[in-house]
């Protein structure tokens, strides 16, 4: 079973930045795809950002676009978020997530999770 875990999440004012990053504990990480996902207060969780496994290929929302960056680092097994220009409407709980798709962003292709990290900007 894989277990995984975020850790940086906090408190940021609009127009900051911060980095969250998950670690994965299982011995096969170079072969997982990785994706965080969010879920703001009163809403449905969605899609952030994708990383393939060998991070030669990255997906990312149109509404973090040009703002995040996913990265990883599979000596670590480590996949991390950059979260830069951050405005109100990013405070969610941030999940990673583990797939042994390619790369995906739809929820259902992940199934490993992590517990989430709590991110909340302040306007």
């Amino acid at each position: 079973q894989i277990q995984l875990v975020e850790s940086g999440g906090g408190l940021v004012q609009a127009g900051g930045s911060l980095r969250v990053a998950c670690t994965a504990s299982t011995r096969r990480f170079t072969t997982l795809s990785m994706g965080w996902f969010r879920q703001p207060p009163g809403k449905e969780r969605e899609f952030v950002a994708a990383i393939s496994k060998s991070a030669d290929f990255t997906k990312t929302a149109d509404s973090v676009k040009g703002r995040f960056t996913i990265s990883r680092d599979n000596a670590k097994n480590m996949v991390s978020l950059q979260m830069n220009s951050l405005k109100h409407e990013d405070t969610a709980i941030y999940y990673c997530a583990a797939s042994d798709r390619y790369i995906s962003q739809q929820s259902p292709d992940f199934h490993s999770w992590g517990q989430g990290t709590q991110v909340t900007v302040s306007s």
